[in-house]
């Protein structure tokens, strides 16, 4: 089992990497999820994310793609959209992750993930921020 923690990493770097943590058949647990960073103007990026949740169905909305506001439910999501979802392979990877907000009693040591490292603090939005901008009030 693999736990990473989310603080400060790069979303879309990290992301592809637990991918195919999960693909090679690794349950992979992800903690402070809030926490990671999305990196781009900040205006940019919500106005994404709102087009997402607008986007409907024509003829019946209650088949429209859903998109939470909740940090790690969101981070969930997004993580899925990496995998082969539709395909047996991906649903089984997708069942061996775990993700978090915060850090649930105390989790084991981190696994450290090369290069999705953020330390400026130009043009970036937290997973966190962007979820307040979009309604989420938790």
């Amino acid at each position: 089992m693999q736990v990473i923690d989310a603080s400060n990493l790069v979303f879309g770097r990290a992301a592809s990497q637990i991918a195919k943590m999960l693909l090679n058949g690794e349950e992979v647990h992800v903690i402070n999820a809030e926490k990671f960073v999305l990196v781009g103007n900040p205006r940019y990026i919500v106005e994404r994310y709102m087009a997402r949740r607008r986007a409907k169905h024509k003829r019946d909305p209650e088949l429209s793609p859903k998109w939470p506001r909740v940090p790690h439910l969101l981070v969930k999501r997004m993580i899925r959209g990496m995998l082969p979802y539709r395909k047996a392979r991906g649903r089984e990877a997708f069942k061996r992750l775990r993700v978090f907000a915060g850090n649930p009693n105390n989790a084991q040591p981190t696994t450290e993930l090369k290069n999705a490292q953020y330390n400026n603090v130009d043009k970036c939005i937290t997973i966190e921020e962007l979820c307040k901008r979009l309604g989420y009030t938790g």
